[in-house]
């Protein structure tokens, strides 16, 4: 590899890593919160904040953390948060190719069987919640169930982050489908989360339709049955 190339490599790797860590974050981060938590220089995450703002992946908000106001407050602190856009790049990730494999089965399931196309898309999606988790379990590092789901839903493009005791999906990685066909779709992703936390055995969790801007359709929360 050249070095010119080695260096946009790192470059690349770096941004993605501040973008997720910001994506990540129930509020915006500062230069300096940024930096600390990926142990990076200020001067460069500064840097790829500014690139990734620039590009309409993230937004820049002006905010004083002091809390004091008027003349001698001082400066307010340039802060970083998630694009209320959404930019068709790599970032944030799509897979669509999950969603074309289950509405292919789908139609082939309900061609073959006369099993209704609805309720074949949603065992089918349920089912392939089972086998990523069946996978993510045979390849399963230590830590908890819970550490599970997040590694599974950050792999598959969901950025997802808590908030108190309830995960927020920050990403839905069938964007476009769902904006042009939110009820099929939002479904879909309701029966393949509730699949990924049956196979994990996390009745801990649920996953919930919860419709809200700029976040995926469905966030899981904890289970009322064993929390009553």
């Amino acid at each position: 590899m050249s070095a010119s190339r080695s260096v946009s490599t790192g470059c690349r790797l770096r941004r993605r890593r501040l973008y997720d860590h910001v994506v990540r974050q129930t509020a915006a981060v500062t230069r300096d919160e940024a930096a600390t938590a990926l142990g990076l220089p200020r001067a460069t995450a500064a840097f790829h904040l500014d690139r990734l703002a620039a590009e309409g992946l993230l937004d820049v908000v002006y905010e004083r953390r002091s809390g004091r106001s008027g003349p001698r407050a001082g400066r307010p602190s340039k802060l970083y948060r998630r694009s209320e856009r959404h930019i068709d790049v790599s970032l944030p990730e799509h897979r669509y190719d999950l969603a074309e494999r289950l509405l292919a089965e789908a139609i082939e399931d309900a061609e073959t069987t006369g099993e209704a196309p609805r309720a074949a898309l949603d065992r089918r999606a349920r089912q392939l919640g089972n086998e990523v988790a069946a996978a993510a379990r045979g390849a399963a590092s230590a830590g908890t169930s819970s550490d599970a789901v997040m590694r599974i839903l950050e792999a598959h493009g969901f950025e997802p982050r808590a908030d108190d005791d309830v995960i927020v999906l920050g990403n839905c990685p069938f964007h476009t489908l769902a904006r042009e066909h939110t009820e099929l779709v939002c479904e879909m992703n309701l029966c393949l989360l509730s699949g990924l936390l049956a196979g994990l055995d996390t009745p801990q969790l649920q996953a919930r339709l919860k419709p809200e801007p700029g976040h995926c359709c469905v966030c899981l929360e904890p289970n009322p049955t064993l929390h009553s």
